[in-house]
Parts: C-alpha cells; sequence; structure tokens
C-alpha cells in the first residue's frame, strides 16, 4: 500500500470521526461511550488476526512497549481530550492537537537521535497557522475566558501523551513487530485503563440504543480504531512520526468539509486562507517523489 493511500486513508476517517463523536454525546457518559469503542475494536483486532493467522505472540518485554502504546495512544489521551472539550470548542482543541507535529519531531530527536528537518518544521508551523485561521473566529470568542487554560492544560496533555505513545509506537514497529499484533494488543491494554478509569470515577454504564449511536460507535470503533489506526502505524513506519502527525493538521479541514454538508457550516475568508496554507504545509511534509529506475514514481523519506 502506497504512503499516499495510507495518508489520505488516516485523514479521510478521521477527519469523518468528529462528526460521529458529536453523535456519541448525550445519554451515555463519554468514558463508557469510550470504553465501548476501544473493547470493540480489540473484539475486531483479534478476530481479523486469527483469521488472517497472523503471529499474536510477544515477549514479555515487547508486551511492555505494546502495553505502554495501548495506554498512551489508545485510551488516556483521548479521554483528557473528552475532559478539555468541556471547556473549549472543537475548533479550539483542533488548533491545540496541531502541536503533534512540533512534539513528535522534539521526542523523536530526543529518544531516537533522529535529524529535525527545517522543511517539517515549516510545515508543521505552517500547519498550525492554518488551522488557527479555519478556527479564528472560535478562538477570538474564547479569548479571556478563564475556563479556556484549564480545557488548555488537558488537551495539551493529551497531545504530550499521544507523542510519546507515537515514539512507543516508533519503537515498536521498528522492531518488526507486525502492525496487527501491536494493535490488537495494544487496543487490549487500552481497554484495560479505560475501564480503569470509568471505575475511579464511578461512571454508569448505560448504553443508547438508537441507530445514531449505535452507527457511530460502529464506525469509530471499526473505522476509527481498529483500521485507521493499522494505517496510522503503517504510516509511522514508511515515512516517520513526524511527517506522519501531520495527517493531525490536515483532519480538521476534512471534519469541516463534512460539517459544511451535514451541519451547514459556512465558510469564512480566514477558513479559505487556512485551508490554503494547511495544504501547502501538506505538500512539504509528504515525502518528495523521486524517478526511481524504469521512469517509475517512488518516495523517499
Amino acid at each position: 500500500m502506497s504512503v499516499w493511500v495510507l495518508y489520505a486513508g488516516v485523514v479521510l476517517i478521521w477527519g469523518t470521526t468528529w462528526y460521529a463523536i458529536e453523535l456519541q454525546l448525550g445519554v451515555v457518559a463519554p468514558v463508557i461511550s469510550l470504553l465501548y469503542r476501544v473493547a470493540l475494536a480489540t473484539v475486531c483486532l483479534f478476530l481479523y488476526a486469527l483469521v488472517t493467522r497472523s503471529p499474536l505472540r510477544l515477549s514479555w518485554r515487547n508486551h511492555l512497549w505494546v502495553a505502554l502504546q495501548g495506554v498512551l495512544l489508545f485510551s488516556v489521551n483521548y479521554w483528557l481530550i473528552y475532559l478539555g472539550s468541556q471547556y473549549l470548542t472543537s475548533g479550539l482543541v483542533a488548533v491545540l492537537f496541531t502541536m503533534l507535529v512540533h512534539l513528535n519531531l522534539v521526542n523523536a530527536r530526543i529518544f531516537f537521535g533522529q535529524p529535525v528537518e527545517p522543511r517539517i518544521v515549516v510545515a508543521a508551523t505552517a500547519g498550525v497557522l492554518g488551522v488557527a485561521l479555519l478556527f479564528l473566529p472560535e478562538i477570538l470568542a474564547a479569548a479571556g475566558d478563564a475556563t479556556v487554560l484549564r480545557g488548555a492544560a488537558l488537551v495539551l496533555g493529551a497531545t504530550f501523551l499521544a507523542s510519546l505513545g507515537n515514539m512507543a509506537a516508533l519503537r515498536n514497529t521498528s522492531h518488526g513487530l507486525p502492525v496487527v499484533t501491536v494493535n490488537a494488543w495494544g487496543m487490549g491494554y487500552g481497554t484495560i485503563s479505560v475501564a480503569v478509569v470509568a471505575g475511579v470515577t464511578g461512571a454508569r454504564f448505560d448504553f443508547d440504543s438508537t441507530w445514531s449511536y449505535v452507527g457511530s460507535l460502529l464506525y469509530l470503533a471499526i473505522a476509527g480504531s481498529a483500521l485507521a489506526f493499522g494505517l496510522y502505524l503503517a504510516l509511522i513506519r514508511r515515512i516517520g512520526a513526524a511527517r506522519a502527525a501531520y495527517t493531525s493538521v490536515l483532519i480538521p479541514a476534512v471534519a469541516l468539509t463534512v460539517s459544511t454538508v451535514l451541519e451547514g457550516y459556512r465558510w469564512t475568508v480566514p477558513a479559505v486562507a487556512g485551508l490554503l496554507v494547511l495544504l501547502a504545509g501538506n505538500a512539504l511534509a509528504l515525502p518528495r517523489p523521486a524517478r526511481g529506475r524504469g521512469g517509475s514514481a517512488t518516495m523517499r523519506g
């Protein structure tokens, strides 16, 4: 599967999960909805591994690393985002989460000694600027609100944990661990950690049987978790954590496109400018096409 297909798959799936998450809110406590999501994704991943006869055995050391990835990337960071979203608009959450690109650049340098490419720094900065322009009205409306600082701290904490989860994923993929194996066990460990959070917080186990809730839950579990994380980890293996994280700045643009169709979102001049900046940064972030033997295009970087 080419880099472009992996990249587009991650952006399109996670760009549409924003709307699906909105359909989850209401009757069921957010942490319980998240628990249903990761538990169902775990079942799907283990079934897929069994059907495809993917190896499921891991050494105890690799189990520890996969558990770390699962807790950081599949569960705790999502929980903090849910908490932060109580104080922030979705636009502000999107702007803050784009810092994942910068954090991945720094952490990949610290933990793996990977060089920081100036081109990627420029692309990451352009991405943050583009998302800020997309959600400029929401940012201005939130100025001076004391609760914004609390929400921002939670979302930035989630972003930092997600970056550490990316580093664990980079370690696991660089050691040749199969993506399906890592995702299945990682999602399982993530389910356990979310269940612990639900128990500690005393969340009530309710369920909403409406089509909108069940349908969005299935989409989030199967596409948004089981499939998308598989594509994302494959992307990390192919182009590195910094470039893979750039999906986080293009995803809000897809989410706004969905909102335009389903929720009547109206585009403004700053929003259009932000989208153009995002696309420019995206072109910088992705690996450059190079000509291989026989004139066929290959990807490098």
